[in-house]
């Protein structure tokens, strides 16, 4: 009984944030998706190239190695539909969701590498192995910037803002037995019947004088 309870500001239940959830990520998944397929094709075309033949050990070295990071990649975000299609209607969907949330975040990472080792090769082949060297470094900061030290500044400016007392007097208003009537109302509910009051007592004296 306690999982089919609203659980949440939503007034959703377990089962209900679990779907929303996963239909999320789902979302989230389309957008890295595309990357890592286009990815995957320029890599693998890339073998059947003229030029394929002149490259170095270390240039074929990266190129095995980015070529594996972006299989693997793709692995790990098709994985969550894979995982999903297995424990169809089993009841499952909680634990589908947080599993496939950490092969999420797992798959980002790898992506990184394979992003910074795709740049590193083709840098490497067009101007020179300092300059893929660079590139290659610079992709891999912008990147952990944006997908790893970004979130955490935000989350940190929420919390901040939380700490700092944005949005409770909203909370405080809402809160109390009168049925969510906001705080500056309530000082005026009971005007009414005062004024009422005051008005009869009016009244009452001026039938006595």
């Amino acid at each position: 009984m306690a999982e089919h309870r609203p659980c949440t500001a939503r007034n959703e239940t377990p089962l209900q944030r679990a779907d929303r959830n996963f239909v999320e990520l789902l979302q989230e998944l389309r957008v890295t998706q595309t990357g890592v397929q286009i990815l995957f094709a320029f890599l693998l075309s890339l073998a059947f190239t003229s030029r394929f033949e002149d490259l170095d050990t270390v240039q074929r070295v990266t190129y095995v190695v980015t070529l594996l990071l972006a299989v693997l990649a793709a692995a790990l975000f098709t994985a969550p539909a894979a995982l999903h299609r297995s424990l169809f209607q089993q009841g499952a969907k909680p634990r589908i969701v947080q599993v496939s949330s950490r092969l999420a975040t797992i798959g980002l990472s790898v992506l990184v590498f394979a992003f910074s080792g795709s740049v590193l090769l083709v840098v490497d082949v067009t101007t020179g192995r300092t300059g893929g060297a660079a590139a290659g470094a610079a992709t891999f900061l912008v990147c952990v910037g944006l997908w790893g030290l970004l979130p955490r500044l935000v989350r940190r400016t929420g919390l901040r803002a939380e700490a700092d007392g944005t949005g409770k007097t909203t909370d405080e208003e809402t809160a109390g037995g009168d049925g969510g009537t906001p705080a500056p109302l309530r000082h005026t509910v009971g005007q009414p019947s005062e004024l009422r009051g005051a008005a009869a007592h009016r009244e009452a004296s001026a039938r006595h004088r």
